[in-house]
């Protein structure tokens, strides 16, 4: 077999992604059966700087080219080539967040994330002029809330777009999204296949008064559709993504995408009347609609699969981050005492403990906005833990509490989706690194 996957990738005939999480960069090789043959890593994190969530240009670029040469390095380790050519590349990210260049190519403001709650007094504006739900964390918001606030770089403006957007720009040179990707920026007519005409005009008649020399859809990325060509790597591209030089430019990329899109595809749920969630640092479930809702919610996004069809998707700012804050200070506990853990085995059976705790938690309150959360309308992050004297205070209930407060914020948006739009699901499926551990945070028995 591994003859067989080292032709392959002598080849040029493995295809390679890699996506931009939250706290990790994965670089993933297939082969031409879609079975994984090597993959790559990179850990990093966003810092709140001037109570903004950003990453750096340099954060971008070092994760990328690491990720990279930990992929190289583990096709070199367990097949004994260099990895110089591919099939195909493509690039997904974390959704959102505000990206705007001048005609330069140069940032104008800090990469403002999809974590920021900046952009309340915009998405109240814009919801009530479009009649559609515009959340804290799209792209649009983050612009509108720049002009509301007469930040300066909002006239120099030739370019905006996501962090999956600029990394393929860059590669490539085209400035493109995949549709799933652009409806993170700009809602999208489903029919056309691109940015919804009448609201963009609607955008463009908003800030009329403004001057800002540029419209709306002269700026954002041209959409793609899933398979349609969104050009090739370039030699300068080539140079930045493998700093050893080895990679051949002239490789088909494919239209940068969203990790919701990669959710859905990953887990087959493109079908009307499928559905997933994701759960890691934030958390998000997206459901195929057979139709339209019948009204506005703000707890509810309209987004889309990769080839366009609408989706209903409840985003929740917090997941994870505190529950892996608590299992750092386990972790940190057992290294005092001299025990040395393995991660995975430490999460595995406090989450399994989990499953031993009171229906009710035992009295035990967790509060996990490390960030802020618009779905309760919250604008900063205050993670707290709480509970009464009389409380029963054991690790089965503390971790039971806070797994349900990792989906609590979820079940509020769900709850309308199911309950009062009676949108119809034929399967839900879970994946992130809170279901690793089979059963304790699916639902089955918490």
């Amino acid at each position: 077999m591994s003859e067989t996957v080292r032709k392959t990738i002598q080849d040029g005939r493995t295809v390679l992604g890699i996506e931009f999480g939250s706290t990790r960069i994965k670089a993933v090789l297939t082969d031409e059966t879609h079975q994984p043959v090597a993959m790559g890593t990179w850990d990093w994190e966003n810092r709140l700087e001037n109570n903004i969530w950003t990453y750096s240009l340099e954060d971008i670029w070092k994760g990328l080219q690491g990720c990279y040469k930990s992929l190289a390095d583990d096709v070199q380790e367990k097949y004994g080539v260099a990895l110089v050519k591919l099939a195909a590349l493509g690039f997904s990210g974390m959704m959102h967040g505000y990206m705007p260049f001048n005609a330069e190519g140069e940032l104008l403001v800090p990469f403002r994330t999809w974590r920021n709650t900046m952009t309340g007094e915009a998405c109240g504006r814009l919801v009530s002029v479009f009649d559609f739900n515009i959340p804290q964390r799209w792209s649009i918001a983050h612009l509108y809330q720049a002009i509301l606030s007469r930040e300066e770089h909002v006239k120099d403006i030739a370019f905006l777009t996501t962090l999956a957007g600029y990394v393929h720009w860059k590669l490539s040179g085209e400035k493109v999204l995949g549709i799933g990707e652009a409806s993170g920026m700009f809602p999208i007519d489903s029919e056309a296949r691109d940015y919804h005409a009448g609201m963009a005009e609607q955008f463009d008649g908003l800030v009329k008064d403004e001057k800002l020399g540029w419209r709306l859809r002269d700026i954002l990325p041209r959409v793609l559709c899933a398979g349609e060509k969104a050009g090739v790597l370039t030699q300068e591209g080539a140079k930045l993504l493998d700093v050893s030089g080895r990679l051949q430019a002239g490789i088909p990329m494919c239209p940068p995408e969203g990790d919701a899109g990669t959710g859905m595809t990953a887990t087959n749920s493109v079908r009307m009347r499928t559905g997933n969630i994701s759960a890691g640092t934030s958390i998000f479930s997206m459901v195929v609609t057979e139709k339209a809702l019948s009204g506005v919610h703000e707890e509810i996004d309209m987004v889309t699969t990769p080839d366009g069809s609408p989706v209903a998707m409840v985003h929740c700012n917090n997941c994870t981050s505190d529950l892996n804050a608590w299992v750092n200070l386990f972790d940190e506990f057992a290294g005092r005492m001299g025990i040395k853990t393995d991660k995975n085995q430490l999460y595995g059976t406090l989450y399994r403990e989990a499953l031993n705790a009171d229906t009710d938690c035992g009295g035990l309150v967790a509060y996990n906005y490390f960030s802020g959360e618009p779905v309760t309308g919250l604008n900063e992050g205050r993670p707290l833990f709480v509970r009464t004297p009389d409380a029963s205070f054991n690790l089965a209930n503390f971790m039971r509490s806070h797994l349900y407060s990792a989906m609590a914020a979820l079940k509020i948006g769900n709850d309308i989706l199911l309950k009062e739009e009676k949108v119809k699901v034929d399967s839900l499926t879970g994946h992130g690194g809170l279901f690793k551990t089979p059963v304790a945070a699916d639902g089955r028995r918490l």
